[in-house]
């Protein structure tokens, strides 16, 4: 049983049929927050076409709390797929990061940073 099986539903600060969302436990900006899917699956490309589809509808809900609550600057949204892309917890999630003007140095390159001397070009 993963990780996110285990959180209880009072956690949850969204969901629907196929999904819910909870805050992530180590943020990286205030807000920070993982959709993930209910059926324990390792990778975004095991998800159905109606799990992405609702995955994606609460990316869009979670975004809209977001919005009112932290008022961000933009969005980095995405996913870690397998250990080489530093996926920690094997069970398939989007992170819903909000980002905010001045939060890092140069912000150029967003998620390409995810490889070490690869983000300018």
């Amino acid at each position: 049983m993963s990780v996110f099986e285990q959180v209880p539903r009072e956690k949850w600060v969204t969901h629907n049929a196929l999904t819910f969302a909870i805050r992530d436990a180590h943020p990286v900006s205030p807000g920070h927050t993982l959709v993930i899917p209910k059926r324990p699956i390792v990778s975004w490309f095991e998800a159905t076409a109606d799990e992405i589809a609702a995955m994606t509808e609460l990316v869009t809900a979670v975004k809209g709390q977001l919005d009112n609550d932290h008022h961000p600057d933009g969005y980095n949204v995405g996913f870690n797929d397998g250990a080489a892309a530093g996926q920690t917890v094997f069970h398939a999630h989007m992170h819903v990061i909000p980002r905010f003007d001045g939060d890092v140095a140069s912000p150029a390159g967003g998620v390409r940073h995810a490889v070490i001397g690869r983000g300018h070009y």
